[in-house]
């Protein structure tokens, strides 16, 4: 089987187990979406959707963020783990966002990458989960599971992006990342992963899958 063959069995198999795939960081617009990815570096998804609604009964909007300290802040994030660095981002970028950008979330990669806390896969995600724009965030569910289906080298999360886009085809890529996070959590675990009962490594056996 060649690359190209296994890469669209790939893609028809996650379309199958997840033809929808909602969203995992529960938000109402751009920056409710930007504050929580941010939230969630070293964080669980479910913790993350815990703490947001405390933080946004307060404040859903940068306005409202700069009101609050960033004490304040800090003290409402703080099960999210990095809360000083955290707390002081969200601060700051919302500060940003009012004074360069009439309080809206810019919509490029490279504007957003300009924010306190915000790197590429951040960016990434809200650019993609926001508003569309075709990118592939990088994880480390996509990036352990293109590497254990030898799409990607793995050697960091850079090469695995660019190796991704280059075997898919860009209008799935938004979809895509999402199905292969839901997919590397429920079957393809990094621990105590059984290949025979796994619905992608199990059809092409080890031997065929890595090589």
């Amino acid at each position: 089987m060649s690359k190209a063959e296994k890469v669209q069995h790939i893609v028809e198999i996650l379309e199958d187990l997840y033809p929808e795939v909602p969203v995992p960081l529960d938000n109402t617009s751009p920056y409710t979406l930007l504050v929580a990815v941010l939230l969630s570096a070293q964080c669980t998804d479910e913790r993350v959707n815990k703490v947001t609604p405390h933080l946004y009964a307060k404040a859903d909007n940068p306005f409202d963020m700069v009101t609050l300290s960033v004490d304040e802040i800090r003290s409402i994030i703080r099960p999210c783990g990095l809360s000083p660095t955290k707390s002081k981002a969200i601060y700051n970028l919302s500060h940003i966002l009012i004074e360069k950008y009439g309080g809206e979330v810019p919509r490029t990669l490279e504007e957003l990458e300009e924010l306190p806390g915000v790197g590429h896969k951040t960016a990434s995600v809200v650019v993609s989960q926001a508003f569309g724009v075709p990118a592939f965030p990088v994880d480390t569910h996509i990036h352990r599971l293109a590497y254990r289906w030898k799409l990607s080298t793995g050697k960091n999360v850079v090469k695995t992006e660019k190796d991704l886009k280059r075997l898919f085809p860009e209008e799935i890529w938004n979809k895509l990342h999402l199905q292969i996070i839901f997919f590397g959590r429920e079957y393809c675990p990094a621990r105590g992963h059984d290949a025979e009962k796994c619905p992608i490594c199990s059809l092409y056996g080890r031997a065929e899958l890595f090589k």
